[in-house]
């Protein structure tokens, strides 16, 4: 079955940087474009990069663009988000999606 386990979150002071993992099971994940997503405390999910089938294109929410990069490694089925110059209204639980999946999702806290 589908199986897309997240990792990588944690708490970090604003301007630092963490880097998201994605590892996908189940499927051809190099056939697939990959999605990241986040769902901040009483707001809607909302998305946040995608990346294309070989990593050819990318695409970035206006709120990260320039912040964070999405990449991804077909040879070991996983797909980053690495994430700089955070910032406190990053804080929210991220996902990543393959087409009707997603991940259990990974807290990111930006504080001082």
């Amino acid at each position: 079955q589908v199986q897309l386990v997240e990792s990588g979150g944690g708490f970090v002071q604003p301007g630092g940087s963490l880097r998201l993992s994605c590892a996908a099971s189940g499927f051809t994940f190099s056939m697939y474009p990959m999605n990241r997503y986040r769902q901040a405390p009483r707001k809607e999910r909302e998305w946040v990069a995608t990346i294309t089938r070989g990593g050819r294109n990318t695409t970035y929410a206006d709120s990260v663009k320039g912040r964070f990069t999405i990449s991804r490694d077909d040879a070991k089925n996983t797909v980053y988000l690495q994430m700089n110059s955070l910032k406190p209204e990053d804080t929210a639980k991220y996902f990543c999606r393959a087409f009707a999946y997603w991940g259990q999702g990974t807290q990111v806290t930006v504080s001082a």
